[in-house]
């Protein structure tokens, strides 16, 4: 199993600004850039055709049917070994995603990194606004446990709603507290980059004081025991960053994830390298 880079440029389903569909191709630059170097923290050098497939841009200029395609391309990517480590696009291309790797394993974690719930049951009208993909998910699959941590916008009607779904919800009262998610086995991972502070990730299109670090986040990348079956990093909108300060956080974080989603990466590590 390896991981395979897609871009996911789509942001139709955004409810205030639009940008975050510009994304995918600024941060393969950042991951190419010579400003840094390819080295991971536990010392792999994450290559493209080596350590990772780059299987490129999904085309989702049709955006009426967006959500299909989607879904279509991760399946493929699925039916050949790989596990998919999407580059969105805002929230929503996250409910297509698991619809096809909920086919091929019906049970796992969901590790959401994110300021906002995304639980609406419809947002302005639209029940795949980037603000609902999670009901969506848990309402299809009842094999998929939710973790969020960094939450710091609950609305009243998304309490509810996280209630009804079983959520797991470490806010960032609890996280200041000491609260760490506890996760085992197979797990999904989704990252919207306004899960951190806006001092560390400035570029997004809902800045929401009072974040994650970026050291936070990279922590509980690295600190899953269990198989990653795929990830995303999304709602990176370059319009509102400040001298692509989050896209190079964008970049980071999918190194890392692509790290630790090779099993030789999960081996080294347990035995301390």
């Amino acid at each position: 199993m390896y991981p395979v880079l897609v871009g996911l440029p789509y942001d139709a389903s955004s409810s205030f600004l639009r940008g975050a569909a510009a994304a995918p191709p600024l941060i393969r630059a950042a991951l190419d850039s010579p400003a840094t170097n390819r080295w991971s923290e536990s010392g792999l050098e994450i290559r493209p055709g080596h350590e990772y497939v780059d299987d490129g841009d999904i085309d989702l200029s049709d955006e009426t049917a967006a959500r299909t395609a989607i879904e279509r391309a991760i399946a493929r990517i699925l039916t050949t070994g790989g596990r998919p480590l999407s580059l969105g696009g805002d929230h929503s291309v996250t409910y297509p995603i698991v619809r096809a790797l909920a086919r091929v394993t019906p049970t796992f974690t969901i590790v959401q990194i994110d300021a906002h719930p995304d639980l609406y049951d419809e947002f302005e009208g639209d029940r795949f606004s980037h603000a609902c993909p999670f009901a969506r998910i848990l309402e299809e699959h009842a094999g998929i446990r939710l973790v969020q941590v960094g939450i710091r916008t609950m609305t009243g009607h998304q309490r509810e709603q996280a209630r009804r779904f079983g959520v797991d919800v470490i806010d960032m009262r609890a996280w200041a507290a000491g609260r760490r998610p506890e996760v085992s086995g197979p797990t999904y991972v989704t990252i919207d980059v306004d899960g951190l502070d806006p001092a560390f990730a400035p570029g997004v299109s809902h800045p929401e004081p009072g974040g994650l670090s970026t050291r936070d986040v990279l922590g509980i990348i690295q600190s899953l025991s269990g198989p990653i079956l795929g990830a995303d990093v999304v709602e990176v909108n370059a319009s509102q960053d400040v001298g692509n300060a989050t896209v190079r956080v964008a970049a980071k974080l999918v190194r890392e994830i692509a790290d630790c989603m090779r099993e030789a990466g999960s081996e080294k590590r347990e035995e301390g390298g």
